[in-house]
């Protein structure tokens, strides 16, 4: 305790170190990385004959007839950059999980110019398919979209959509008949400005999830930052390794974040300020996710920024946080320096019982794993579990725990493109478009990289943003979607070989909880082996996971024990459960039937 006391100490009177140039915040020019055939390890290091992990289904699903689109080719300005959020939900409770996709727009629609593009629901066919269903079901946006989170924001059974903009953002209430009524301005929700990620999260108990937003910049499309320009934005802040780009982060102000309490009669009231999480000092927020990461029952507040210090709200229990950003450790790398965070994930990859993070960060830099030791501390353990080096020339967004394996411990997918279209042009070692990255866990000592096998789903070069997490096809093996910047989307079907056994969980609250059971914690038993998933709101980049729970289960045939910590604060446990099959658990009812069949 006294190690993390100092290590708090040192972090809350250590300066925030200046940037010296760039407007993002990196670890300073790394050389370039090649593979055998000379291509920039971000788009290369492919290997014959490599177990296959995941394989491309992005034809045959149907969704490669979606087009992503964010202004210009040549990314003049930082708007254009961060867009591409996608969720897996199932909207119309069948079962099966379908796919949303954000889309992004232009100067032009934004004007009035030219048609807007159109955000994207595909509804799960149940075989391998997806079919467009935007149309009928009202949830083309039409605005410049960044991400989606989804939730049961009034308990009616029917998992709601909300998405954020530059502009108004949207919250779509599911009417449940396959249509969506857009009623963010009647439920207070609408903000404007540039929003980037929510989370919804029952932090006060009550119930009803509340919602959070985090938010980016000031950014004027009428007058979009140039290099010098009015005085305001230094060429520094509009150089990468001595070459203009676009101007920012760094260099343009800041907007505060946002927290709407669920007043419950469909309604929402915004409490950002009174609570303790509003940003005051108008950090660049990409990322957001609710999680109890002191395991007192209370969900906390995490938020990754753009080269500014990461904010960690402990929930105090009194609808007020507690800012331990720098105490934590969370708020800077173990070389005490902020990052250019991009997304995050949550898990507990040791099954230790502690939730721990790992966030993805801007080229030329590591993406940061934080290893949780216990009442409220977190240690930057990236370089002791194997995650340093091999992430440096990537720049990451979208990322996940994920048990690929089902062999019981949670594994690291990271989904990788450049903000700077220009780098394909210089010997950095980098490139626009990456390849995703996949990191097995090897039984919570380390991580080892899983390798590209040639032609597979781990070998598609994609400017990614946003990536879920879930499985598709109810196999028992979680699957990714990518949006891209662009172009097409990228759906992975897991396809890793090995005979492990695993079970699905679909938890609906009740008594306090809600109906979603968004908050909820759930460890299992089994071989002695005991694991702890969550359901969870957000996180990754701009994007929205499966809320059903996945346990890898390696071999074991039965599940001897299931402990669910529900959000409204009951405990229930189960034994002996079936493996190998998705199960649905009503709070005080017991285990009620296959989520193939929902009430």
């Amino acid at each position: 305790m006294k190690k993390f006391l100092t290590i708090a100490l040192v972090l809350m009177v250590m300066p925030v170190l200046p940037q010296e140039r760039g407007g993002v915040v990196t670890g300073g020019a790394s050389a370039p990385v090649r593979d055998s055939l000379n291509r920039p390890i971000t788009a290369g290091g492919f290997v014959d004959g490599a177990p296959v992990v995941f394989v491309d289904k992005t034809v045959s699903s149907g969704l490669a007839a979606f087009r992503h689109r964010s202004g210009r080719p040549e990314k003049k300005y930082i708007l254009e950059v961060p867009s591409g959020g996608v969720a897996l939900f199932d909207y119309d409770n069948d079962g099966w999980l379908d796919i949303f996709l954000v889309n992004g727009s232009t100067f032009e629609a934004l004007k009035g110019k030219e048609p807007a593009p159109k955000a994207a629901l595909y509804r799960n066919n149940r075989n391998g398919t997806f079919t467009d269903v935007t149309a009928k079901a009202g949830v083309a946006n039409e605005r410049w979209g960044f991400g989606a989170a989804v939730s049961d924001y009034d308990n009616d059974g029917d998992l709601d959509l909300y998405v954020t903009n530059f502009g108004p953002n949207r919250l779509y209430r599911n009417n449940g008949n396959g249509t969506f009524s857009d009623v963010a301005a009647s439920a207070g929700v609408l903000l404007g400005g540039w929003s980037t990620a929510a989370t919804f999260g029952d932090f006060n108990r009550d119930g009803y999830v509340d919602l959070f937003v985090c938010r980016y910049l000031e950014f004027d499309p009428e007058h979009p930052p140039e290099p010098g320009s009015l005085g305001a934005i230094e060429k520094r802040f509009c150089e990468f390794r001595g070459q203009t780009v676009m101007c920012g982060p760094r260099g343009l102000k800041g907007t505060g974040d946002a927290l709407f309490l669920n007043r419950k009669d469909g309604t929402f009231v915004e409490i950002s300020e009174r609570a303790g999480v509003s940003d005051k000092a108008g950090h660049y927020g990409f990322a957001a996710a609710w999680a109890d990461i002191d395991n007192d029952r209370l969900l906390d507040l995490l938020v990754v920024n753009d080269s500014t210090p990461n904010y960690l709200y402990r929930n105090k229990g009194e609808a007020t946080f507690e800012d331990i950003s720098y105490a934590s450790g969370f708020a800077f790398n173990e070389n005490g320096r902020e990052q250019a965070g991009m997304g995050i994930a949550v898990g507990d990859y040791n099954n230790d019982g502690r939730l721990d993070l790992y966030l993805t960060n801007f080229s030329d830099d590591y993406n940061t794993f934080y290893r949780n030791e216990g009442n409220g501390f977190f240690t930057d353990a990236t370089a002791a579990l194997g995650l340093r080096e091999p992430t440096i020339p990537f720049l990451g967004w979208g990322t996940g725990f994920l048990d690929f394996d089902n062999d019981g411990f949670k594994d690291l997918f990271v989904a990788n493109g450049h903000v700077y279209p220009g780098v394909d042009q210089y010997d950095w070692g980098t490139t626009w478009a990456q390849r995703p990255q996949l990191f097995r866990n090897l039984q919570g000592s380390r991580f080892e990289t899983v390798p590209p096998a040639t032609g597979s789903g781990l070998a598609v070069v994609v400017p990614a943003r946003g990536a879920a997490f879930g499985d598709l096809d109810n196999d028992g093996r979680i699957d990714v979607v990518m949006n891209c910047i662009d172009q097409a989307p990228v759906v992975l079907h897991n396809e890793a070989a090995g005979k492990n056994n695993w079970l699905l969980l679909r938890l609906i609250g009740e008594n306090g909880s809600p109906r979603d059971a968004t908050g909820t914690t759930v460890y299992l038993t089994a071989d002695g082996r005991r694991q702890r998933v969550d359901v969870m709101s957000g996180g990754s980049f701009a994007s929205h996971s499966d809320l059903r729970l996945h346990f890898g289960l390696e071999t074991a045939t039965r599940v001897d024990k299931v402990e669910i910590l529900w959000t409204g604060g009951r405990r229930e446990t189960f034994e002996n459960l079936p493996v190998n099959t998705i199960l649905t658990i009503r709070e005080g009812k017991g285990v009620l039937r296959s989520s193939s069949m929902v009430d």
